[in-house]
């Protein structure tokens, strides 16, 4: 018998402690080859005065162990919380989300009786990298920061994930008709990267219209690869429709730790009361498994779980008069899987799982040495509310500021150019982008940009951020005024 492997359990908040303790009676009682070993996060450390809801000895378990099964938590309302989850997602490197969906017709109620799919989720970047500023009286704004390797890593996961489990296609979802620079990294990413792969099938949609595609005919879908946001919100829409949220676990994975978890939250309302459904810690403890090298011992608890629900043993947010036959609750619920531990469905797909043993896994390429990086102009940002806000003035201001082989360029506000030739009907805040490019087609110095900005500011312009205009390889690394 292989010797157990050491995991960081945490019981979390609301119904954490009862979903815990039933899927760990499951594991226990099927021989999963595991040692719990408990860390308090969550509401209790939020409450002690830590911001960031685990304390600093808990990362000494987590770095020992590699593998988190995390019940859920109860983030504080307002400012001066971060989202654990995000912490931890970043913190350990943990790129990849990876939730399976999967519909459970008859027995759960779905109106896609054919839902078979796999979301994918870049986990680390995009919006929820929680970069925010407030600029002036009217505007905040949020960094959506896209990076080649993260596009890299996310992308190579999809694709090997469909190798390893006999998915046949993987679906890009971005907006990159919007975001052209950085959704557009994402999309050319998995055109590169899919040209390794040429037995799998390739297709890319925008996301509003993949996400109607997926509401409408999930069936059509298979894997599906997309940013951290997209990801968030179309994961919950599948886990929705194929039944319930309550029956998603998802994993969490990195080069080296992996977080498993269900996909709801605490649920404050129902703690303590032995109703909540544990379906969704369950199946993420079933692809824990998976991952630490188990696969035998997760089939079997898919397994048994799968016969439970064909034996319509329901929970309440799940039954149905007519198609379930007993209520059951948390514990009771548990003890039905465990009943089940040796059997097939009768009528489900039985589950069989192999590891994820992709040779390209983490796989990033190295930066070009020959990248040609040439800084050609400045934004400069202003808050800006005299003269009734007429951008003619302040484009006539601005234009005294010319020299030193810089020149005004354009105007925008809220994205939309205002000057020269802006439209009389555009609205405008108190926040301007102020776009200064070389006069002389030139390469511009810093020292150039610097002395700009003495000049800006000696008129008492309220200048509060500034984004350099790079070429990259002669192309634009920037965006032109309504792109």
């Amino acid at each position: 018998m292989p010797d157990k492997k050491k995991i960081t359990v945490a019981y979390g908040d609301g119904i954490g402690p009862e979903i815990m303790k039933a899927t760990l009676d499951i594991l226990d009682a099927s021989g999963a080859q595991i040692e719990p070993e408990v860390i308090e996060i969550g509401e209790k450390v939020f409450n002690l005065g830590n911001p960031a809801g685990i304390a600093p000895s808990a990362w000494d378990s987590l770095r020992e162990t590699q593998v988190f099964l995390k019940a859920p938590i109860t983030t504080p309302q307002g400012g001066g919380f971060k989202s654990l989850n995000v912490t931890t997602r970043t913190t350990l490197g943990l790129y990849a989300n990876v939730r399976p969906c999967r519909s459970y017709s008859p027995y759960v109620a779905t109106r896609h009786n054919a839902l078979d799919m796999v979301i994918i989720r870049e986990n680390e970047e995009d919006l929820y990298a929680g970069i925010e500023h407030q600029q002036t009286e009217e505007v905040v704004q949020s960094l959506k920061l896209i990076s080649r390797p993260g596009c890299e890593k996310i992308i190579r996961y999809a694709f090997e994930y469909a190798k390893a489990y006999n998915r046949k296609k993987v679906t890009c979802f971005t907006k990159d008709n919007i975001m052209k620079l950085a959704d557009g990294l994402f999309h050319k990413t998995f055109n590169k990267i899919g040209e390794e792969y040429p037995e799998i099938e390739k297709e890319h949609m925008i996301i509003d219209i993949g996400s109607a595609i997926l509401a409408d005919k999930p069936e059509t879908l298979d894997v599906v690869v997309t940013l951290n946001l997209y990801g968030d919100i179309i994961s919950d829409i599948a886990a929705q429709i194929a039944g319930s949220v309550g029956l998603g676990g998802s994993a969490n994975i990195g080069q080296i730790c992996a977080m498993f978890e269900a996909i709801h939250g605490s649920a404050p309302p129902i703690a303590g009361k032995d109703i909540a459904n544990p379906s969704g810690l369950i199946n993420a403890a079933i692809m824990m498994l998976v991952h630490i090298g188990q696969p035998d011992v997760a089939t079997n608890i898919n397994n048994a779980w799968l016969r439970t629900m064909e034996d319509g043993i329901h929970t309440a947010d799940i039954y149905r008069v007519g198609s379930s036959r007993e209520i059951v609750g948390t514990q009771g619920f548990a003890k039905a899987v465990i009943k089940n531990l040796g059997n097939l469905p009768k009528h489900l797909k039985p589950a069989q799982f192999e590891p994820v043993k992709g040779s390209k896994l983490h796989q990033t390429t190295p930066s070009d040495p020959n990248l040609k990086k040439e800084l050609v102009g400045v934004d400069v940002f202003l808050d800006w509310k005299e003269d009734k806000r007429d951008p003619k003035v302040l484009g006539k201001r601005l234009e005294e500021m010319n020299g030193n082989g810089l020149k005004l360029d354009m105007i925008t506000n809220r994205g939309v150019k205002v000057y020269p030739e802006g439209k009389p009907e555009t609205f405008a805040t108190d926040h301007w982008r102020c776009r200064f490019v070389s006069s002389e087609n030139a390469v511009v110095s810093h020292a150039q940009i610097l002395d700009l900005l003495r000049r800006v500011d000696e008129a008492r312009f309220d200048f509060i951020k500034t984004e350099h205009l790079y070429m990259f390889n002669g192309k634009k690394g920037f965006s032109s005024a309504q792109d």
